[in-house]
């Protein structure tokens, strides 16, 4: 089943509680903090389903229509159809909705392709991974993933005892479990229809509680969605704010409060190896991140297109530094771009039967893209200078004919009237400066976890036997000839 914009919304609209400070959101596709940001994702399923779209973006099996990022990649092709979805996907939102409906599916795509490390787990888990990758599939599903702990919780050693907020099984039966806690970051969950809770963090011997794996409706009983301040609601209006005004997904943290998990929705349970291992041990985790490292390039032509638009406006394009900065962009631009090509071109079968991406590639793509983000977005800011500040407060100025005339007499440029001077510097700002776009530089520092986690995954990828052998293989093509006289 292919899902519908009007569908989607509909589907949303489900008696979830979404806590906005201490306001209970009874429906998010029109509340003024989300509503913008429902429509955008409304309009992904729409464009998906289009005529120009549907070739590339759904597929056809056995009967069954549904979206390509659940196509399990056999060969090259499908994995470039699979990088061409991504990429339209990301396109249509500037990469600015990192968790769009086709990251998690990336995740849950790698997973099925092993269902019998799910059954060494526990018997009868590699069913559950298969039929949820199939529920998934079949019903165009939305899920965001929850599958950090709240930061900083220690308990003291002299302190009274208390129970952890962390999510974690209080109770199981027949039917399933019962958990209990907060998992963090739900990023898009206001407008998911469900959230995969597990852990890329390590869990610890003796917390095997803490290892559940599983799958929860969000308006299921006893869960709540706590956001942090949505910048949709602040935003004033679409020409000052128009990137906060439609394409903020909003990151929240989830409360489960003895909500019930039946046995078919579970996953990983009191193994506290696995339940981090399950994402590295089969492409899962690459397969995500490969989306990522997509949706961060559209993101990044964005960047750079606004670069190239501020040196125009500023009338500095033709000063050789300005071309040096603007041409250091452009092949940082080519980087990423050969990087996320090669993730396909130099594709791999980490599992049996499945031409998957490039691990390397693409951890060495996840370093790159969270090294550099914030040094870019500095250099756009120093070609942007202090103009933005130069502008009236607001787009009013331009709804009375008296001060739009001034306006336009005074901070017009030839060429360029004052008004467009003005959006591009208010699309610059909400890209680069605002609280927007603060929350963009945090989010592209810790995508994926802290700087020596992500050296982590280039150092257990690479192939040091490989390198080490050559050095070895050299040196024993010489040695030390002593019985031979020094010349």
């Amino acid at each position: 089943m292919l899902m519908t914009g009007r569908e989607y919304l509909e589907s949303i609209r489900d008696g979830r509680r979404i806590y906005i400070g201490d306001e209970l959101v009874e429906d998010a596709t029109t509340h003024p903090a989300f509503r913008n940001a429902a429509h955008s994702f409304a309009m992904i399923y729409d464009r998906k389903r289009a005529a120009e779209n549907r070739d590339v973006m759904t597929v056809e099996e056995g009967g069954e229509t549904f979206s390509a990022y659940f196509l399990l990649p056999r060969t090259r092709e499908d994995l470039h159809r699979r990088f061409e979805t991504h990429r339209r996907i990301a396109s249509w939102t500037h990469g600015l909705l990192g968790r769009s409906p086709d990251n998690f599916p990336s995740y849950v795509s790698g997973l099925v392709m092993d269902p019998a490390m799910f059954d060494r787990i526990r018997p009868g888990f590699g069913d559950n991974i298969r039929n949820y990758y199939q529920h998934m599939r079949s019903n165009d599903i939305f899920a965001s993933h929850t599958v950090t702990n709240p930061q900083g919780w220690r308990a003291a050693a002299d302190g009274p005892k208390r129970t952890p907020p962390t999510l974690r099984v209080i109770a199981e039966d027949d039917r399933g479990v019962t958990i209990n806690g907060l998992k963090m970051l739900g990023t898009a969950s206001v407008f998911c229809h469900e959230t995969w809770c597990g852990n890329l963090q390590p869990v610890a011997p003796g917390q095997e509680k803490e290892s559940i794996t599983c799958a929860v409706p969000l308006n299921a009983p006893g869960v709540s969605i706590w956001a942090r301040k949505p910048y949709e609601r602040y935003a004033e209006s679409e020409f000052d704010n128009p990137l906060a005004a439609r394409f903020d997904e909003t990151d929240s943290a989830v409360l489960f409060e003895n909500v019930n998990v039946p046995w078919e929705r579970v996953f990983c349970h009191d193994n506290v190896e696995m339940s981090r291992a399950i994402y590295m041990r089969t492409p899962g985790h690459a397969m995500a991140n490969h989306q990522a490292n997509v949706r961060f390039l559209e993101k990044l032509n964005l960047i750079v297109g606004v670069a190239m638009k501020l040196a125009e406006m500023n009338n500095v394009r033709q000063i050789p530094a300005v071309q040096f900065t603007l041409g250091r962009l452009a092949a940082m631009q080519a980087t990423l771009e050969g990087l996320i090509l090669g993730q396909i071109n130099a594709g791999e079968e980490q599992m049996p039967g499945y031409h998957t991406v490039n691990r390397r590639y693409v951890y060495a793509a996840l370093h790159w893209c969270t090294n550099h983000h914030s040094e870019i977005c500095d250099t756009v800011r120093e070609l942007m200078g202090a103009g933005v500040f130069q502008m009236p407060a607001d787009e009013s100025v331009l709804h009375d004919p008296k001060l739009r005339e001034t306006f336009e007499t005074y901070w017009s440029v030839p060429g360029q009237s004052a008004k467009d001077r003005m959006k591009l510097f208010r699309l610059a700002w909400d890209l680069l400066g605002s609280d927007f776009a603060g929350r963009h530089m945090q989010y592209e520092k810790f995508y994926a976890g802290p700087g020596f986690v992500m050296n982590s995954y280039s150092y257990q990828s690479a192939p040091w036997q490989d390198w080490s052998g050559q050095v070895d293989d050299l040196m024993a093509s010489y040695d030390a000839a002593p019985d031979k006289p020094r010349q």
